[in-house]
C-alpha cells in the first residue's frame, strides 16, 4: 500500500515536472518555490550493456586520433553510445559518448545522458560527466545535473565491470547511483 502511494506521488511529480518544464512561467514558478523545498535522495541500481561487437552494436567508433591503433590503451578513440541498462546483468532483464584519454592506463572520459523510460521516472534524465579508469575494480563519476523528476541533480555513480570480453570489447558494467534531487 505504501509502495503504490510512493509511486503515485513520484509520477505525479515526474508528470508535474514535465509540464512545468513546457511553460517558462510554470518553471519560473518551479525554482521560486525551491527555497521551500527538501532535497530528496534515490538510489538506482542497473546494468549498462556496452556492445561493440555483432550485428546490432550499441557503440559505435566516430573519430580515433592519429596514434590510437600504435596505443596500447586505444587513446584518442571517441565512441558514440545507445547502450541499454536493465535490472539485472543480462541483456534481457541511454545516450551518450565516451572516448579513451589515457596514454599510460586504459581511461574512459564519461559523458552520459541517462534517459528514463520507466513509468516512475518516464521523460527524466541524468547527466554524468568524468573520468573511468575503465579497468580498475571499482570507479567514481559525479552526476553534473538531470532533468524532470531529477532537476538540479548532483551525486555520485560507482562502476563495477560484470562482464568484459578483451577480444570483442563488449562489457557490462554495473552502476549504483545516489543522487540528490528536488
Amino acid at each position: 500500500m505504501v509502495v503504490a502511494a510512493l509511486a503515485l506521488v513520484v509520477a505525479t511529480v515526474a508528470t508535474l515536472a514535465r509540464a512545468e518544464a513546457d511553460d517558462l512561467v510554470k518553471l519560473d514558478a518551479w525554482f521560486t518555490r525551491l527555497s521551500h523545498a527538501k532535497r530528496k535522495t534515490t538510489h538506482l541500481h542497473f546494468y549498462f550493456h556496452d556492445t561493440l561487437s555483432g550485428r546490432n552494436p550499441t557503440a559505435v567508433r566516430v573519430a580515433k586520433s592519429t596514434m590510437t591503433e600504435k596505443s596500447p590503451t586505444l587513446f584518442g578513440v571517441v565512441n558514440m553510445i545507445d547502450d541499454p541498462l536493465t535490472k539485472g546483468p543480462e541483456p534481457e532483464s541511454p545516450l551518450g559518448f565516451y572516448g579513451s584519454v589515457g596514454l599510460e592506463s586504459t581511461a574512459l572520459h564519461m559523458n552520459m545522458n541517462l534517459v528514463f523510460t520507466t513509468p516512475e521516472y518516464n521523460g527524466s534524465t541524468l547527466s554524468i560527466l568524468g573520468h573511468n579508469p575503465a579497468l580498475e575494480t571499482f570507479r567514481e563519476m559525479p552526476v553534473v545535473g538531470g532533468t524532470g523528476v531529477f532537476r538540479l541533480a548532483s551525486g555520485v555513480v560507482t562502476a563495477k565491470t560484470y562482464f568484459l570480453n578483451l577480444t570483442t570489447g563488449d562489457a557490462v558494467v554495473e552502476y549504483k547511483v545516489i543522487v540528490l534531487h528536488y
